[in-house]
């Protein structure tokens, strides 16, 4: 009984260290990374002071805002991927989806002030239902190649793939889970925005 016990404990911590790695993953800072060696700043000190694609590409060069970017995504891919490869429970891959997001917006590397997680969670939601994201996607390119702005094109995107996944009978967990994690980031940007103009380190470190 003991034995038997002692193999249930550990698989479950095996299991919430995914959740933990997907943390990791998602809390690699990516822009900040890229601020410092390029200019030798803290990215969250220029432009809207947002760690993220975005302010990269105005603040450090077009090429390296949308390198950023896929790199971001890739964050929120490789979490949940990495749990379907090693067989975790549903609630286990989707936890580390959602960790990969709370990890980027809030690094413990850099003092938790990080982005707002919209590449990151078009990473974690691609890698769920690929289908859905790339239709959604779409219209949602082709909104911010005539408005020039990622949060609407964001919006657009977010709100069409919960129509999406309706018409295509995707599960309720993943439409459910395709809300949740956009209103996580809309929040996010919410209290972002409240604490604009609040540069932080702009010297070297």
């Amino acid at each position: 009984m003991h034995v038997k016990c002692a193999k249930i404990t550990n698989v479950i911590s095996m299991q919430w260290l995914l959740v933990l790695i997907g943390y990791i993953i998602g809390a690699c800072p990516t822009a900040y990374i890229f601020g410092r060696r390029i200019k030798d700043r803290d990215i969250r000190g220029m432009g809207d002071g947002n760690m993220g694609a975005r302010n990269a590409y105005h603040e450090l060069g077009h090429k390296v805002g949308v390198l950023i970017f896929f790199i971001d995504t890739a964050k929120g891919s490789l979490a949940i991927l990495l749990g379907r490869y090693v067989g975790a429970p549903q609630y286990i891959v989707l936890a580390a989806g959602v960790a990969a997001v709370v990890g980027h917006n809030f690094p413990v590397f850099i003092g938790f002030r990080g982005g707002r997680g919209e590449a990151t969670s078009i990473g974690v939601l691609l890698a769920l239902i690929p289908q859905p994201v790339l239709i959604a996607a779409v219209p949602a390119v082709a909104v911010l190649l005539i408005r020039k702005n990622v949060i609407i094109a964001s919006a657009v995107m977010f709100v069409l793939l919960l129509l999406i996944n309706w018409c295509l009978s995707e599960p309720g967990i993943m439409t459910f889970y395709g809300i949740a994690l956009p209103i996580g980031v809309g929040i996010t940007h919410y209290f972002r925005m409240r604490n604009t103009k609040k540069p932080v380190g702009t010297g070297s470190a």
